[in-house]
């Protein structure tokens, strides 16, 4: 498993060692607190076969697959630094690696892959509720395409084809949006918790975007099923309940006892951003059997309980 010190891929450890896999997680170069990879919502420490790697070398990547063997493949790394990723011309390093790793693995005996790709894949100027069968795709309105949604498309149609012609079965998990413990500070759900912890306002958009949030917990046991299934092609991780972003911001803040501090529409709306962004996640249940465990409270509570532990220890709130 690539990207094993990342947001979801952390999360993922502990259901793929439940389901009987040997995992092999391989980490970027930089050090990982200790720690910090746990059991999924337990807090239980996860033993397993630790790697560190840097995955945009090719020859890193083969002496990895030399070394391991692995029969299974799940791949979370990629460029997902928030305010740099969407157009940064990294994706297409990454674009390049994943392709020869897609390789490697495969002639290293590898039979089943799978690697996490994004909601940005389908065309918001006719958002809705996304299907992975009949939705349209980004750029197919013939709307500009951001380099990242343009290399995660790409990358889903090299690993598609490359599996239907040498026989390899893969699936590709359409995040939609995530939020819990490690997130990135600066994305919207962990810059309103700490906001609120620590006494400042927080400022945002109005909020009337309607969209579905798992819990990065439940994110890491959807790829852990969905590489543990059959399940060919896109398939959406995310959940079925909607919410406004307003709704959503709204819990937290009454959660931390704050509701004063959040600022709705002090902040404009992104332009691209479209007011209905849901997955239809029919494939997820019905032909992966997952289902969520966490309720949406108790993932916000979950995540409050994180931060909240984080700011104490730093001296901050």
């Amino acid at each position: 498993m690539t990207g094993a010190g990342g947001f979801i891929g952390r999360q993922s450890i502990e259901p793929l060692r439940a389901a009987g896999y040997e995992v092999h997680a391989v980490f970027s170069n930089e050090s990982i607190p200790a720690g910090e990879i746990a059991g999924a919502a337990t807090g239980t420490a996860v033993s397993m076969r630790a790697h560190r790697a840097d995955l945009l070398e090719p020859q890193a990547i083969d002496s990895l697959i030399d070394a391991i063997h692995p029969t299974h493949l799940l791949h979370f790394a990629w460029i997902a630094t928030p305010g740099l990723y969407w157009n940064s011309a990294e994706n297409f390093r990454w674009l390049e690696m994943s392709r020869h790793l897609l390789r490697s693995f495969h002639g290293g005996g590898g039979i089943r892959a799978v690697m996490a790709g994004s909601c940005a894949e389908y065309d918001w100027s006719r958002a809705g509720i996304c299907d992975e069968r009949g939705s349209p795709l980004a750029g197919s309105s013939g709307t500009a395409v951001s380099p990242y949604a343009e290399c995660k498309l790409a990358m889903q149609r090299s690993l598609e084809e490359f599996g239907r012609t040498q026989g390899l079965s893969s699936a590709w998990g359409r995040m939609f949006f995530q939020f819990g413990p490690a997130e990135h500070p600066r994305r919207l759900v962990a810059s309103v918790i700490i906001d609120l912890l620590s006494g400042r306002e927080a400022l945002c958009s109005h909020g009337r975007q309607i969209r579905s949030f798992l819990h990065a917990a439940d994110v890491g046991r959807a790829f852990a099923a969905v590489l543990d299934s059959g399940v060919e092609g896109p398939v959406n991780i995310g959940s079925s309940e909607r919410i406004s972003i307003a709704e959503l911001l709204g819990r937290i803040a009454r959660s931390i006892g704050r509701p004063e501090l959040l600022k709705l529409g002090a902040r404009r709306a992104l332009p691209f951003d479209p007011d209905i962004l849901l997955p239809d996640i029919g494939r997820l249940r019905r032909e992966v059997g997952w289902t969520p465990r966490l309720t949406l409270d108790q993932g916000i509570a979950d995540s409050i309980d994180w931060w909240r532990d984080r700011l104490i220890e730093g001296g901050g709130g």
